[in-house]
């Protein structure tokens, strides 16, 4: 089966591996596969940039090799230019990187295009929402990050709303059909806080993989949403 990128600004919910049973990767990924999940997202951390380290491309292979979901691949590392063919090679559909964890901004996200992938640009809580704008033409999905990155299980950070509702209303300026994705405490509770500000991409980790259900909790949280 081929993977489909995502629909431009439909909500869609992925749940995040950081979340699931590492011993099982393959089969924590087809378990939100079965569960009607959108796409799976997977966080890769360096310990440097963020006080963590997970997984790396063998790992990403391994993930890629039990599903067909679309795989939306965020790096929390620096000079993430360096291990972009890595990923993409490893099975990433989307890669995403830190405006913070490198200067070469412009070069990477047109690197990522030429290697024939979607490309997104994620933000940490502090920096300020107008760093987005020379960037937003140059993407297919910015991340507002809701949590500090480097560890699930984070409380949702309602500050951060304004910046999702700012990069929204200059992707509409602009005409863009922009996906803008959320991580870090989405709920039930907090999803419809992040759609009514603009988001349409749903990360959820803690909230999903540890429900008693999942499929049950995907299609609530996707329902709330909406």
């Amino acid at each position: 089966m081929s993977k489909k990128p995502l629909n431009p600004l439909k909500i869609q919910v992925l749940p995040s591996i950081l979340a699931g049973d590492f011993a099982q990767l393959g089969e924590e990924a087809k378990r939100a596969e079965d569960a009607g999940a959108d796409a799976l997202h997977v966080d890769i951390m360096d310990g440097h940039f963020v006080p963590n380290l997970t997984l790396g491309p063998k790992a990403l292979a391994a993930i890629n090799r039990n599903t067909n979901l679309f795989l939306d691949v965020h790096l929390m590392m620096y000079n993430p230019f360096d291990y972009v063919e890595k990923f993409i090679e490893a099975g990433a559909d989307r890669v995403i990187f830190h405006f913070e964890a490198t200067e070469n901004v412009k070069e990477t996200l047109a690197y990522v295009r030429k290697c024939g992938v979607q490309v997104g640009l994620a933000f940490c809580p502090e920096t300020s929402h107008e760093m987005v704008l020379p960037f937003l033409t140059l993407c297919d999905m910015v991340l507002i990050m809701t949590v500090n990155p480097g560890f699930g299980g984070q409380a949702f950070m309602p500050e951060v709303l304004e910046k999702v509702e700012f990069t929204r209303e200059m992707a509409n300026r602009l005409k863009l059909p922009l996906n803008i994705e959320v991580d870090g405490g989405i709920d039930d509770k907090t999803a419809p806080l992040c759609v009514k500000a603009g988001a349409n991409l749903l990360v959820a980790g803690t909230h999903l993989y540890k429900a008693p259900n999942m499929q049950k909790a995907i299609t609530k949280l996707r329902e709330t949403a909406r």
